[in-house]
């Protein structure tokens, strides 16, 4: 690895940190697929299962104060200043995109962008009702716009079918239950290089439905008795909302949703921001999600491809790994605090999102009109 954030090819195992500032990223070709997705999908069913429900033995509630953004200490020591040294600190290490936008235009001379988009407090703000996440129209017309130019995903924690009813964009590929429940577009896309990818469908959790669908209506009915908890249905995965719900009443939260997945091995327990999720134990996660998408666009086997992942929560962090590892792509944190992360950028809010897509149109709109000399 050189400086200013320029990944090369590293072992999986020796891939740390590295500060990101000013260079291309390297490709790295992975294996060639024998048909879309032929080859995540295989290594998939190779893992197969995981091992346990995954719930760590304690801590719970230091993990949900953590993941909190609005949490009154952290919000009064960065009001106090406390925080301003390290923040300062982080942002040198992960520079706004904005900012850093020429840098990471560099880094795709020669090569197809690859848009990949988390949904919420990405492309909608936070909001206390999960049902309420919407986004706006004109963020929506940016992400057309940006659709128009690059193959575009939306990868999300989120039902697909949910997903789609706040986005609203036929021309896009979905992977929702964070990567469990994959589609291509509805019209197809003029970008791909493979036949297939408009009708790519994978779902390698399928026979955890009825077991999703009974810890769904057992969390439903366990929770009734904690104000502000919101059970939510996924399909491929339950979350159990947390944001409205005192702080005082989190430990006990914490405790009814072990002790529901108590009769169930095959699920594990994890978090994302003020949220639990229960999941399958297979392995995949979002990075898989990329993986399988790039493949299924016909990229497995390209140096001239370069994901552009942005995310804002744990869940993310799989795809920012992924790039990492791959030593190509370009990872985008969405935060206005310090996280431990493995992107290279940081955006704040879905506002700076929104212009970072529309100046990645407008950058695409000029270099296309440029004369090639």
């Amino acid at each position: 690895m050189t400086k200013q954030g320029v990944v090369v090819p590293v072992p999986a195992e020796a891939a740390v940190a590295m500060p990101p500032n000013s260079a291309p990223l390297f490709p790295y070709p992975p294996p060639r697929a024998a048909a879309p997705g032929a080859a995540v999908r295989k290594k998939y069913l190779q893992m197969g299962a995981g091992n346990g429900a995954g719930a760590r033995p304690g801590g719970w509630v230091e993990s949900m104060r953590a993941s909190s953004p609005t949490h009154a200490r952290a919000a009064a020591a960065l009001a106090a200043g406390v925080d301003e040294d390290r923040r300062a600190a982080w942002m040198v290490e992960h520079p706004s995109a904005l900012s850093k936008f020429d840098q990471v235009v560099a880094a795709s001379k020669g090569k197809q962008i690859v848009v990949f988009l988390d949904y919420d407090g990405t492309l909608s703000p936070i909001v206390d009702d999960p049902d309420a996440a919407y986004m706006s129209d004109t963020m929506r017309r940016a992400v057309r716009s940006v659709a128009k130019h690059f193959p575009t995903a939306i990868v999300s924690g989120r039902c697909r079918d949910k997903v789609f009813e706040f986005v609203k964009l036929a021309e896009l590929y979905y992977a929702g239950s964070h990567g469990m429940d994959i589609k291509g577009p509805a019209k197809g896309s003029r970008h791909t290089r493979a036949a297939k990818a408009k009708g790519v469908l994978f779902q390698p959790a399928s026979q955890f439905l009825p077991m999703i669908e009974q810890v769904h209506e057992s969390l439903v009915e366990k929770t009734k008795s904690i104000p502000g908890a919101k059970v939510e249905n996924n399909k491929f995965c339950v979350s159990v909302h947390f944001r409205c719900v005192d702080e005082k009443s989190w430990s006990a939260l914490a405790d009814m949703v072990k002790s529901v997945l108590k009769d169930y091995p095959k699920l594990k327990l994890t978090q994302g921001r003020m949220v639990f999720e229960v999941r399958p134990t297979i392995k995949w996660d979002k990075g898989k999600a990329l993986e399988f998408l790039l493949e299924s666009l016909g990229f497995a086997d390209c140096a001239d491809v370069l994901p552009v992942y942005i995310g804002d929560d744990r869940t993310d962090e799989d795809a920012f790994k992924v790039l990492r590892r791959r030593g190509q792509g370009v990872g985008i944190l969405v935060s206005k605090h310090p996280k431990e992360t493995s992107a290279s950028y940081s955006l704040q809010e879905p506002a700076e999102v929104m212009e970072f897509l529309l100046r990645l149109v407008e950058w695409e709109r000029l270099s296309k009109a440029r004369p090639k000399w």
